[in-house]
């Protein structure tokens, strides 16, 4: 396993070298939307109105952050159940979203989406928000702020943790654990 130091805006580029199992401290912008921002971008792309942000190698983290603390830029930070966006995430994908960042497994057809469209999905560590939320730097509502904490937020990290989970040959870290299980 490999440690890698990436410039968000520069991990599309990067994905090919990425391996299920390498950990990445991620640096640079990234955009948070769950379950209900999905659903409004996905009214949006239906209805031709705007994206709150260019999908085009961007990185969703799939977490709902609490207010802020005295002295910080955020509250806790942490990843939620990627699974729940499966049905909008393969065609964000098509479009150009490089990252999904979250816990847990994905569908077959996420998998095949990340595969397709050259790009990676990265796991956070669950239970762990308040340690997550160090490495953020900045935090920016862009869109949907009647959702609160569900709302779309730009966050600037700084090398913030993550180990990828599933690359674009294919590799998922989930079944590979489960194959050395099994042995």
């Amino acid at each position: 396993m490999t440690t890698w130091k990436i410039d968000a805006q520069q991990l599309h580029e990067q994905a090919a070298q990425l391996r299920a199992g390498d950990r990445v401290l991620l640096t640079g912008t990234i955009y948070t939307a769950r379950d209900a921002a999905h659903k409004r971008i996905f009214a949006a792309l239906e209805n031709g109105g705007p994206l709150p942000f260019a999908l085009a190698g961007a990185s969703i983290y799939f977490a709902g952050p609490t207010p802020a603390h005295a002295g910080m830029a955020i509250g806790s930070c942490g990843p939620t159940t990627s699974s729940r966006m499966d049905p909008f995430t393969p065609r964000l994908m098509d479009l150009g979203l490089a990252a999904t960042i979250g816990k847990g497994g994905r569908s077959q057809a996420v998998y095949d989406a990340i595969v397709r469209n050259k790009g990676v999905y990265l796991c956070s560590i669950g239970g762990a928000g308040a340690l997550a939320a160090q490495c953020i730097q900045k935090c920016e509502v862009i869109a949907y702020e009647d959702l609160g904490c569900e709302s779309v937020k730009r966050l600037w990290v700084s090398e913030f943790p993550l180990i990828v989970a599933a690359d674009c040959q294919g590799n998922q870290l989930f079944q590979m654990g489960r194959a050395a299980y099994a042995q």
